[in-house]
């Protein structure tokens, strides 16, 4: 029964931590509110979200694989939710000609793609650098 019960701990602990970042990226993202665009159909804002939730969850998995207990799996989960702000950052800041956050408000799918690509990217980067 134990790993059942692990397996959902570790499962609520996941649902937590996509939460708690995606909360911190809606605070992040001031030109628009994720959830109203995802309602009004914005694709390029619902790929970046993807990309982010993928990305969060993908670091889960390499915490868990490399982790003592939950408490371990949340701290690198937390870890790697600030890791995916900082890339968030560097990607805004590397478009100079262009706001990746406007870009997404515009439905501009092409940036949408290329957010989600930065964020699923790194989450393997990331995750694998987890021993």
């Amino acid at each position: 029964m134990e790993p059942f019960i692990s397996t959902f701990i570790y499962f609520i602990a996941a649902i937590i931590i996509v939460i708690i970042g995606l909360t911190v990226f809606e605070w992040l993202t001031t030109k628009y509110k994720d959830w109203d665009q995802v309602r009004d159909g914005n694709q390029a804002i619902a790929l970046s979200i993807s990309g982010k939730i993928i990305g969060i969850c993908i670091i889960l998995a390499f915490a868990i694989y490399h982790s003592i207990d939950v408490v371990e799996t949340l701290i690198w989960g937390a870890y790697g939710v600030v890791l995916q702000l900082i890339a968030y950052l560097i990607f805004e800041g590397i478009t100079r000609k262009f706001s990746v956050e406007e870009q997404l408000k515009a439905n501009n799918v092409a940036v949408g793609i290329i957010s989600f690509a930065v964020s699923v990217g790194l989450a393997f980067v990331i995750g694998a650098s987890i021993t």
